[in-house]
């Protein structure tokens, strides 16, 4: 048994070492996989070890989550005016291949790819010793293997476009390889995920899927259909921005699959919108992790790791009544969002807030309003937790990595392409009767809905309900990316700004004055002058007012800093130097690095 355990921990350390160190461990003998392979408890061990550079200082938790989506027409980097400063550039498309922040050996490109060693290591295993059949153990094992392979896939072709293909462990034969062709990535990724959505059950059909920290088919058919569309959209190769040139990858050979896995999604009964939008991201705060709700798949993280709250949250600025690390606020919507939104969707204030905390007196905060270039997501709060956080930088709230409104938004947009917007409304009618009350639907939901008559209207109105649906949580970018919108709807940002900060245009009625004052807790704002036509002078209700929208707040500099390159030259980060210099002259950067 101790020669077992010494082999189960030679697998999972696998990855954290480098190539050559693996290549000098022990030979392993077939017994000694058969052995760990066959036995659920020891294979169960091996594949939650394949989660483990997830949660690496520099990897997913560090480098990936807190800078891969910045910036895009809705989110973008509070800094990326100090362009270039190393952190900036990630996010306005300036990085270079000797970035200060990302090129060092043990950095997400590494940790991303030690994943993937151990889900091989995995799969390889399963496959000759598991006998891995749906409704086994051995079987789930293998379905969330493959699944966990493609999530790293998925993130190193978004960040870096064509990637190395490794899907066998390395030997020395393979030690250094070249990049492949995205197109052959996506294709084995689409081919892994059928397979495994044939042998992980649906949320909560085993006790494996009671959580949302282990994969489950709902997630497996949504995560496919993404990257479908991912893989069949537009991006950056290295003769210009083009849809994919393989026959395989065609719209019209892969949309009708897509369609059918979110329509498996929505008509199995295993996964709901939430009846509040607010409730789906205190759920997250709260290391809610129960399936059947409406996030599909999160990335887990313990108590002591992970980044999301530490990156993305309403900013502390001191350790308070609510935190006990004074982080948040490295990132927030662009200015113009919360004047885009309908006044009257609930989706608004929970995802936008123009406030932060301020310096705790006798370790009480209170509410602190922030300026016009500078405004916070309202998805990510440590006042929503249920856990008091001491750690200096780590939050442990999960990655939501996935959630049902994505599938229904996809099924909307493939029902538009397919067969038109009748099609897709009802899909469209049932992510808007969510946002908003239930007396507002006939103007909000079926009125508006209903007037979506063309395929370009609808497809429209689409792009923009992706918008408010998923401020802050960093999937816009890839999205927009292969709508082939990206750079269009930067600049549509930039010239938001403006007409917003000289209230001009469609920004023309915006206030310009905002009254705010204290609520009887003594630490949340009110406020009265974010509405459109609240104009009037509210001096005497208001203890204090300020004038919020002008030129001061917005400078040409700030609004011209969301990016610094062009970003459809720019769309995927560069491979890094250290990564380069030990690939034996295999890799190489496209796209004019």
């Amino acid at each position: 048994m101790k020669k077992i355990v010494y082999i189960l921990a030679i697998l999972l350390a696998v990855g954290m070492t480098s190539c050559e160190d693996y290549l000098d461990t022990p030979t392993k003998s077939s017994l000694d996989e058969m052995v760990i392979f066959s036995t659920p408890d020891l294979a169960k061990g091996a594949v939650d070890g394949i989660k483990v550079p997830f949660a690496e200082t520099n990897g997913h938790r560090g480098r990936f989550l807190p800078w891969y989506g910045m910036n895009t027409d809705i989110e973008w980097y509070n800094l990326s005016e100090r362009y270039p400063d190393g952190q900036s550039d990630l996010a306005v498309y300036g990085a270079q291949a000797n970035n200060n922040q990302m090129n060092t050996t043990n950095n997400a490109w590494a940790q991303m790819y030690s994943g993937i060693e151990r889900a091989n290591i995995c799969i390889r295993g399963l496959r000759a010793y598991g006998n891995p059949e749906p409704g086994t153990e051995l079987g789930y094992l293998l379905g969330e293997a493959l699944t966990l392979r493609a999530i790293y896939y998925a993130d190193l072709l978004k960040a870096w476009g064509d990637v190395v293909a490794r899907f066998e462990p390395i030997n020395s034969e393979t030690l250094y390889l070249p990049k492949s062709s995205r197109d052959v990535i996506y294709k084995q990724l689409i081919s892994d995920l059928e397979e495994a959505a044939t042998l992980v059950p649906w949320p909560n059909e085993t006790n494996a899927t009671a959580s949302i920290e282990r994969v489950n088919k709902a997630f497996v058919k949504g995560f496919r259909a993404r990257m479908i569309l991912a893989a069949t959209g537009y991006s950056q190769y290295p003769d210009g921005i083009r849809r994919s040139n393989d026959p395989d990858l065609t719209v019209e050979k892969l949309y009708p699959v897509a369609l059918q896995e979110c329509l498996d999604v929505i008509n199995s009964g295993t996964c709901r919108l939430e009846p509040s939008f607010e409730t789906v991201f205190k759920k997250n705060c709260q290391d809610n992790v129960a399936a059947g709700g409406e996030a599909l798949w999160e990335l887990p993280f313990s108590d002591g790791r992970g980044r999301m709250l530490f990156t993305f949250a309403i900013r502390h600025n001191s350790v308070d009544q609510y935190t006990g690390q004074a982080r948040g606020g490295q990132a927030g919507p662009t200015p113009h969002v919360f004047y885009d939104f309908d006044v009257k969707d609930t989706r608004r204030d929970v995802s936008v807030v123009p406030y932060e905390w301020g310096t705790a007196t006798n370790g009480i905060a209170k509410q602190q309003l922030l300026n016009l270039s500078k405004w916070s997501f309202g998805k990510f709060r440590y006042e929503w937790m249920s856990r008091f956080v001491t750690s200096t930088n780590d939050d442990g709230v999960n990655k939501m990595y996935m959630r049902y409104a994505e599938v229904i938004l996809m099924a909307a947009e493939i029902a538009n392409e397919l067969q038109g917007p009748a099609a897709a409304a009802p899909y469209l009618k049932m992510i808007r009767q969510r946002a908003f009350k239930s007396s507002d639907w006939p103007a909000k939901v079926e009125a508006y809905v209903n007037a979506l008559t063309t395929k370009e209207a609808m497809f429209n109105a689409i792009v923009d309900e992706h918008k408010f649906e998923f401020v802050g949580e960093m999937t816009r970018k890839q999205t927009l990316i292969r709508w082939n919108l990206l750079k269009t709807k930067l600049d549509e940002a930039k010239t938001k700004m403006y007409a917003l900060r000289d209230r001009t245009g469609q920004y023309a009625d915006v206030p310009e004055k905002v009254y705010y004052s204290y609520a009887a807790d003594g630490e949340s704002l009110q406020f009265y002058g974010f509405n459109r036509g609240e104009t009037e002078d509210r001096t005497t209700q208001y203890e204090y007012n300020t004038v919020f929208v002008n030129a001061s707040k917005l400078t040409d500099a700030k609004i011209e800093s969301i990016y610094a390159k062009d970003p459809d030259k720019n769309q995927f980060w560069p491979i890094w130097q250290v990564f380069l210099d030990a690939s034996n002259g295999q890799l190489k950067n496209d796209y004019g690095y």
